[in-house]
């Protein structure tokens, strides 16, 4: 029989030490599979949190969003040059059957009558915004004479503006005057006043009245315009105009250049 201390078996309270030494080892051993320290506290787990997804994809990072590229602007198409006049118009040449009657005036007086012709208004009531440009009068006489009075070509032209004998009849007929194609002055006036027929008659024929003579009007040396028009009638009359308007070209482009250039740049501007 077992001894008794305080009235409980020592071989008892033995057998109930032992449990605890186990039960505490059990723990320890359970504590260093779980990755804690035995001995430490156990950590409580928070039972609203959910568990990490082992097999979530990575979510991937967005790619960079390069810049649009500029736009570029098409380079405009660069205007045709106008054609160089096959002979320069600032260096007047005779013809070789070209006489001289009179006296020659000097540029300063030619150019005082050439301005003076274009400044008259040959149209007051049908046409009064019927207006001819300076430059143009003082090109075309330029071109014909290089401002020559006393020029006398071998077809008949005369003086400043080489008025034409039939040229002078139409003027003076159409206009009820008696201007004469000796006088300098009166050369100037009838080359100008044919200028301004010529202006109203392709004005009311193919632009409806309208009887601008701008050179903004006008695309190019050769287009249809009706400053070129002009210009071309005066050398080959508006008979022949009519015919090539009506095939969509235009006579005696060459001659038209040459006036355009001298508009924009003429010797005589030294005068």
């Amino acid at each position: 029989m077992a001894r008794v201390r305080g009235g409980r078996p020592v071989r008892g309270r033995l057998i109930a030490a032992l449990a605890v030494l186990m039960v505490t080892a059990g723990c320890g051993l359970l504590g260093d599979r779980q990755g804690n320290s035995a001995g430490a506290a156990p950590v409580a787990a928070d039972a609203s949190a959910e568990p990490p997804n082992l097999y979530e994809e990575a979510t991937p990072e967005p790619e960079p969003t390069l810049p649009e590229p500029a736009r570029s602007t098409p380079a405009k198409k660069p205007k045709a040059a106008e054609p160089t006049p096959t002979e320069y118009p600032n260096n007047f040449t005779e013809p070789e059957c070209a006489t001289h009657e009179g006296k020659n005036v000097s540029k300063k007086a030619a150019k005082a009558a050439l301005l003076s012709a274009a400044g008259r208004s040959y149209w007051p009531t049908s046409a009064p915004n019927l207006k001819l440009p300076s430059d143009l009068v003082k090109a075309v006489a330029w071109h014909e004479s290089g401002w020559q009075s006393n020029i006398v070509n071998c077809d008949g032209g005369r003086g400043l503006m080489q008025v034409m004998p039939d040229t002078e009849e139409f003027v003076n007929n159409r206009f009820e005057k008696s201007y004469d194609a000796h006088d300098y002055r009166q050369n100037a006036t009838l080359g100008a006043n044919y200028l301004a027929w010529l202006t109203k008659y392709f004005g009311d024929n193919y632009f409806k009245g309208n009887y601008s003579l701008n050179t903004s009007k006008c695309k190019s040396h050769g287009s249809r315009c009706l400053l070129n028009l002009v210009i071309a009638g005066y050398n080959a009359g508006a008979g022949t105009v009519d015919a090539a308007y009506a095939d969509k070209s235009l006579p005696n482009p060459e001659y038209v250049n040459s006036v355009r250039h001298l508009m924009k740049s003429c010797y005589c501007d030294r005068y």
